[in-house]
């Protein structure tokens, strides 16, 4: 059975996503701030952690960033649960090593199916956040034409399926528009995160929007 931690500081929110997942058929336990959440993930050993990002004590950007650096080699999924009043806090969460968000609004079936996504190190996001995010890099002030350290590395195949992760898609949808199969996708991706050093997809598609890669069919 999957075990996921889920932290907010409010009681209701947390009782709410507890219920929607437990009849999902997750075993659920609950931390009401990041410092209990760091604990909890020491002591409950969960699959993946859905974790608020405004909370008294420690904030989840923080305590995302605390659980992902653990030493004991363990790499606990952290989604990051957002607003859309908090997009200048997703960039932060990603950076810490969060796999992606979710609106706290998300559908039982969505959240449910996030979940096992980010077991199965599929990447978890909102797709209006993900909008957001594109319009927050968008929107910024031209930088000098310096690329993320690794970029410069990736052959013309690599920068096409970053540039698609940056929007969002799923390996099999990449698959489908580059025509290509699945596992020579997951081949580029693994290749991309190492040349990029980064954790995972979710820090792979900020590295996307910062070297300006836009994907122009979405």
């Amino acid at each position: 059975m999957i075990r996921v931690l889920v932290v907010d500081d409010q009681a209701l929110v947390r009782q709410g996503l507890r219920l929607i997942l437990e009849l999902a058929g997750f075993e659920v336990t609950e931390a009401g701030d990041g410092a209990a959440a760091i604990a909890a993930v020491d002591e409950k050993r969960p699959d993946v952690v859905l974790m608020d990002l405004h909370m008294p004590v420690l904030d989840g950007v923080e305590a995302t960033q605390r659980i992902v650096a653990g030493g004991d080699g363990r790499r606990t999924p952290v989604i990051a649960l957002t607003t859309f009043n908090a997009d200048e806090h997703v960039v932060s969460a990603l950076r810490a090593g969060a796999v992606g968000f979710l609106l706290k609004d998300v559908t039982s079936e969505g959240l449910a199916d996030a979940v096992r996504r980010a077991v199965d190190g599929e990447p978890v996001m909102a797709p209006s956040v993900l909008a957001r995010l594109m319009d927050h890099f968008a929107a910024r002030p031209p930088r000098p034409p310096a690329p993320p350290a690794g970029v410069a590395e990736l052959s013309e195949r690599e920068l096409e399926v970053l540039t698609r992760i940056g929007a969002g898609l799923s390996n099999a949808e990449i698959a489908a528009e580059l025509v290509i199969s699945m596992a020579t996708v997951k081949t580029h991706v693994r290749h991309i995160l190492a040349k990029l050093d980064v954790r995972d997809r979710a820090q792979a598609i900020v590295v996307a929007h910062e070297a300006g890669l836009r994907h122009g069919a979405r």
